[in-house]
């Protein structure tokens, strides 16, 4: 079973995220947060503390599970624009340079590899019915 956690309006732009979000797409849980942990970005310490709440909502939908039994996984990571806050910069000779201020969305899904694989099989074996 799949959990999912939210970052809404992060202040910071998109193209910074990915490159962090990049880095960890796919990767065991406990592998990514290592990566988060060291990496210089000041975008990994959020993606950092947004993986350990999808941990924990996974946590809480499957009570009894340990996600170190469960090799969970990064299985999903999207990191879309936000809102963009749009400000004026005084310029020489009287003009002004438009300022935009970016955020983004980031959405990540953590499931296990091991309960993902036998409905992966199952589906095949009905396609194939």
């Amino acid at each position: 079973m799949e959990a999912v956690a939210h970052l809404r309006n992060n202040p910071t732009s998109t193209r910074k995220m990915r490159l962090v979000a990049d880095l960890i797409r796919g990767k065991k849980v406990y592998e990514a947060l290592t990566i988060l942990k060291f990496s210089k970005q000041e975008a990994s310490n959020k993606l950092e503390k947004l993986l350990k709440s999808a941990i924990n909502n996974w946590e809480q939908k499957n009570e009894g599970s340990k996600p170190e039994d469960n090799e969970l996984i990064v299985k999903e990571i999207q990191v879309n624009a936000g809102t963009m806050l749009k400000r004026f910069l005084p310029a020489p000779q009287g003009r002004a340079y438009r300022l935009r201020k970016r955020s983004n969305h980031v959405t990540i899904k953590v499931d296990s590899k091991i309960a993902s694989a036998p409905a992966a099989v199952e589906e095949t074996v009905e396609a194939e019915a």
